[in-house]
C-alpha cells in the first residue's frame, strides 16, 4: 500500500470482528515498533502485548470499554524515564518516543489490514498492579489491535492553512471549531 493511501485508510477502531491474529502479522507490527525513531536512539521503552482472551475482566479494570477488551490483542507501551533522552533545557522526550513507537504501531497494523486505537485515559495503578509494571517504568498508553468489525467514519479535518506556518509563526489563529 502507499503510504499517501495508508495514513489516510488508518482510523481509531471501536468495534472488532472475533478474530485471533497471525503470529506472523503481529511479528511484523512488532518489528514496526522496534525500528521507530528515537531521540538518541535511547528506545526508552518497553511493550507488553496482552493476549485479551480469558482476560476482559481484569483489562476491564484498566480500561471499561467492551470494545477494548473485544480485541483479541492489546498492547500497552511503557516509557522508561532513567534512560530517556533530556534536552539542555530539561525537556524529557520520553513521550514523544512512546508516541513515534506507537504510530509506528498503528501505521503497520493498517498496512497489514488491521485496525487499532489509542487509549491513553486509563486506570495507571490497576495497570501497574495487573500488568506488574515496575515502579521504573511509567505505562504511557494502551492499543487495542484486532481486524476491523466496519467501516470508518468520516472525519473533519482543519485546513492545512490553519495547521501549517511557514517561516515564523502564525499571524492570527483561529479559532478551534
Amino acid at each position: 500500500m502507499r503510504f499517501q493511501e495508508l495514513i489516510h485508510r488508518r482510523y481509531s477502531v471501536r468495534d472488532y470482528l472475533p478474530k485471533e491474529i497471525d503470529p506472523t502479522l503481529l511479528n511484523l507490527i512488532l518489528t514496526a515498533a522496534q525500528f521507530a525513531p528515537t531521540a538518541a536512539n535511547r528506545q526508552p521503552f518497553r511493550l507488553i502485548v496482552i493476549s485479551t482472551a480469558g482476560k476482559q475482566d481484569q483489562l476491564r479494570e484498566i480500561y471499561d470499554r467492551e470494545w477494548f477488551v473485544n480485541a483479541p490483542i492489546i498492547i500497552c507501551a511503557c516509557g522508561i524515564p532513567e534512560i530517556a533522552w533530556v534536552r539542555e533545557d530539561g525537556k524529557l522526550y520520553l513521550d514523544a518516543d512512546i508516541a513515534i513507537v506507537m504510530d509506528h504501531v498503528s501505521l503497520a497494523a493498517a498496512d497489514l489490514g488491521l485496525g487499532s486505537c489509542w487509549v491513553a485515559s486509563f486506570q495507571t495503578e490497576r495497570a501497574r498492579d495487573i500488568l506488574q509494571i515496575p515502579d521504573d517504568a511509567e505505562p504511557i498508553v494502551f492499543m487495542s489491535l484486532g481486524y476491523p468489525a466496519g467501516e470508518p467514519e468520516e472525519k473533519e479535518r482543519k485546513p492545512i492553512e490553519e495547521l501549517v506556518a511557514y517561516e515564523t509563526w502564525f499571524g492570527q489563529i483561529a479559532e478551534s471549531h
